[in-house]
C-alpha cells in the first residue's frame, strides 16, 4: 500500500489510513533516511491508536513503552483494533546500536514475540533479528517536500 503525506497537517489522516490497514500484524519496521519523518509518523500513529502519553523518540532509551487504551465498541475502527486494545506498544530506535549483542542483552525477543505492537526505527541495523512476518514500512521524502509511505 502507498500513502502520500502532502503536508504535515495531513499526517493524522495518513496515520488513520495506516492504522486501518495494519491488519493483525504486530511488528512494523520503519525504514527511511534521517529526517524522512519516521518518528513524526510513528507519533501520529500512536496518537491515532489512542496513546495518551507524551510520545518521544527513544533514541537514547532505545525503547519506549506506551499503553494502548481499550477501544470503545462504538468506534468505526473498533473491530480492526480490538485485538490491540489494552496492550502495550513498544517504540524502538536502534540508531545508536553498535553491536547486535546490545539487542540480545535487552531481550529483544521478549518484545518482538510478545503479541504487543512494536514500531522499529533504524531496523536495518538489526535486520537479521526481525521476525519473518515483520511489516517493512518505507518512508521517502520527495523533492516537493511530501512524504511517501509504502508498506
Amino acid at each position: 500500500m502507498e500513502i502520500t503525506i502532502q503536508i504535515i497537517d495531513s499526517i493524522r489522516e495518513a496515520a488513520r489510513t495506516f492504522v486501518s490497514n495494519m491488519g493483525d500484524s504486530r511488528v512494523f519496521a520503519f525504514y527511511g533516511k534521517m529526517g524522512a519523518g519516521k518518528t513524526t509518523f510513528i507519533k501520529a500513529i500512536c496518537e491515532e491508536l489512542g496513546v495518551d502519553d507524551v510520545i518521544t523518540s527513544p533514541t537514547f532509551a532505545i525503547v519506549n513503552e506506551y499503553s494502548l487504551p481499550p477501544v470503545s465498541s462504538g468506534g468505526e475502527d473498533a473491530s480492526s483494533l480490538f485485538a490491540r486494545s489494552g496492550g502495550s506498544l513498544f517504540h524502538f530506535d536502534f540508531y545508536r546500536i553498535k553491536r547486535l549483542e546490545e539487542v540480545y542483552d535487552m531481550g529483544y525477543e521478549d518484545y518482538f514475540y510478545s503479541g504487543d505492537l512494536c514500531f522499529i526505527e533504524w531496523p536495518e541495523l538489526i535486520d537479521e533479528l526481525l521476525p519473518d512476518d515483520a511489516v517493512r514500512v518505507t518512508i521517502t521524502e520527495n523533492s516537493d517536500g511530501s512524504r511517501t509511505v509504502n508498506f
